[in-house]
């Protein structure tokens, strides 16, 4: 909450490690209030066009994982994180069916578009400070610039479109009086002989 009204008004991106087995029961009322209290700071932060990255580490579970953790433009999941409102032997239990494979792994997640990237905690700091550089245009100091270098998503596309058009004439030949016109053909034997060697 306070780092949520910090980042608004310093105008900064906000970054939130989420880590949590959910709320106790004693602690229910105090935590349902603060999973309002916080969207509604991050809800601050999106309408003043500030990015909010969160980062889901093992495990993120309860009103977090409901409320300020699936609530970033960007979300990061560690791999093999275990997210989810309740844990996979509650629903289990609850819904009395085996779960597939893999459920609520961060790796499921991401492949059922709840989680828009997996980073490992080592290659974080250089991970979020390249998307960092992006959102703000701005470069993020102290990091290893090699590590932080990312094509542009535009880019890589005209990239494709130049290599696709590019191929199907790599196979043409170079001119299509060559590939038609006999040996010899005087109007041949003149353009080959003014082309620079």
């Amino acid at each position: 909450m306070r780092a949520a009204t910090l980042a608004l008004e310093e105008r900064i991106p906000l970054i939130c490690f989420s880590a949590s087995g959910g709320a106790r029961m004693q602690e229910a009322l105090f935590s349902l209030m603060q999973m309002a209290k916080t969207s509604a700071a991050l809800e601050r932060l999106r309408e003043a066009g500030i990015p909010y990255i969160s980062v889901l580490t093992d495990p993120v579970f309860g009103g977090v994982s409901a409320s300020l953790a699936m609530l970033g433009d960007l979300n990061v999941a560690e791999p093999n994180a275990l997210i989810g409102f309740a844990g996979p032997r509650v629903i289990e239990q609850t819904v009395r069916e085996k779960l597939p494979e893999g459920f609520q792994r961060s790796e499921f997640l991401l492949e059922h578009g709840t989680v828009d990237m997996i980073v490992s905690r080592g290659d974080m700091r250089n991970r979020l400070g390249g998307v960092l550089r992006k959102l703000t245009h701005q470069p993020a100091s102290g990091l290893d610039d090699e590590l932080l270098v990312e094509p542009d998503l535009v880019d890589m596309a005209e990239q494709v479109e130049e290599v696709e058009l590019e191929q199907p004439g790599a196979s043409e030949p170079a001119d299509d009086r060559d590939a038609t016109s006999e040996p010899g053909d005087p109007e041949n034997e003149a353009d080959r002989s003014e082309s620079p060697r």
